[in-house]
């Protein structure tokens, strides 16, 4: 945790009613975050309903420009909508927004963070602080170890995501569709273009016009971004699977510099928060389920890619629950090292604070009738 501040915070929680907001709510509970004052917000759809933290009943608020009036920071996860309408509402009435949505990512000027990745990237802020997709969330941390030590040349990696990064109702058709299946009943799709259970689709979000998702060109992109790495060689296909917490990803990573598996580990465990479980005699390795309820990032079968030459390549597997360090843990995360680093106002607001203090105190006023 930081240091604590000079004072408890205001802190907003749009989208409070959903997966990932209340999972937000969970972690600032957990990481005993400073807050003075907690407000769930919400669409009007959902304003009135309740949120109980520690046993206490909130009641969720409408979000609207009003309603940021005194917060110091607000976690958005309503969607690219909501966020593209309410983030610069929150921002002037002087909020830092940490958004969870695509909808800021890569506008230029907003930092994209991954809290052990690019924190310092934060200092610059103009109030909007945008969170990767949870994709591209697990992949950062690993692939900064290894552009550190030996860079990186290429990456390939596939991604199997649970149904809960589509958000509620996936995880309820995936749960009727299991039933239906175990009792011989026709399975019904309305979420996904296709049945879900027992199967792969390997469909996330829109398809682009060069026949590669939307999905896909955000792990792509924000990992360029994130890395500070603009030119970096990637692809990646990204299937949904029938899992109900926590992505997985296969990646492939050919680097500058020959590197050893072993090397590699000792590289990945040395990333606050990534865990290396890799003993493959004992059938031990990164599961879905084991990283579901966790914040850490699993690495394991980290072994040499023999299609690369001079030993520069490597493969291994990835895990993280994606309601957690895939969205609101590292969101928490960004707010915690603004807290630490004294950057939750803006930059533009911090430089007018710090202008202010270096100013000459003014000359005392001549006292009438006093001596010239």
């Amino acid at each position: 945790m930081p240091a604590t501040p000079s004072r408890n915070l205001t802190v907003a929680v749009v989208g409070a009613t959903g997966a990932v907001g209340r999972t937000m709510i969970e972690v600032l509970t957990e990481r005993s975050f400073p807050i003075a004052e907690l407000r769930l917000l919400a669409s009007e759809r959902s304003a009135g309903r309740t949120v109980t933290i520690d046993g206490v009943d909130h009641v969720v608020g409408i979000a609207d420009a009003r309603a940021f009036d005194g917060v110091d920071i607000a976690l958005f996860s309503a969607g690219g909508t909501a966020s593209r309408e309410l983030a610069p509402l929150a921002a002037a009435a002087g909020a830092t927004v940490i958004d969870n949505s695509s909808a800021w990512r890569m506008e230029p000027g907003v930092p994209l963070v991954v809290s052990q990745v690019n924190a310092d990237d934060l200092e610059a802020h103009e109030g909007i602080v945008a969170n990767p997709n949870c994709s591209t969330m697990q992949l950062a941390p690993v692939l900064m170890a290894l552009r550190d030590a030996v860079g990186i040349e290429r990456v390939v990696v596939d991604t199997y995501q649970s149904v809960s990064g589509t958000g509620g109702k996936a995880i309820q058709e995936l749960e009727r569709q299991v039933r239906a299946y175990v009792a011989g009943e026709p399975q019904e799709a309305s979420v996904y273009p296709h049945p879900i259970a027992f199967n792969a689709l390997p469909e996330i979000d829109v398809f682009l016009e060069d026949g590669s998702t939307k999905e896909e060109w955000k792990v792509i992109h924000e990992s360029r971004k994130i890395l500070h790495l603009p030119e970096l060689r990637i692809s990646c296909t990204a299937v949904r699977i029938p899992v109900f917490v926590s992505h997985s990803e296969a990646v492939h990573v050919e680097t500058r510099e020959p590197i050893e598996p072993e090397r590699a580990r000792g590289l990945f465990r040395g990333v606050r928060g990534v865990v290396v479980r890799d003993d493959p005699a004992a059938h031990s390795y990164p599961l879905a389920t084991d990283a579901a309820g966790h914040d850490e990032i699993y690495v394991g079968r980290v072994r040499r890619d023999a299609s690369v030459d001079g030993g520069r390549g490597l493969a291994f597997w990835v895990v993280s629950d994606n309601l957690r360090k895939g969205a609101a843990t590292n969101a928490v995360e960004i707010a915690e090292a603004l807290v630490e680093r004294d950057w939750v106002r803006a930059r533009s607001r911090r430089a007018a604070v710090d202008t202010r203090r270096d100013r000459p105190a003014a000359e005392p006023a001549a006292v009438a009738g006093g001596a010239a």
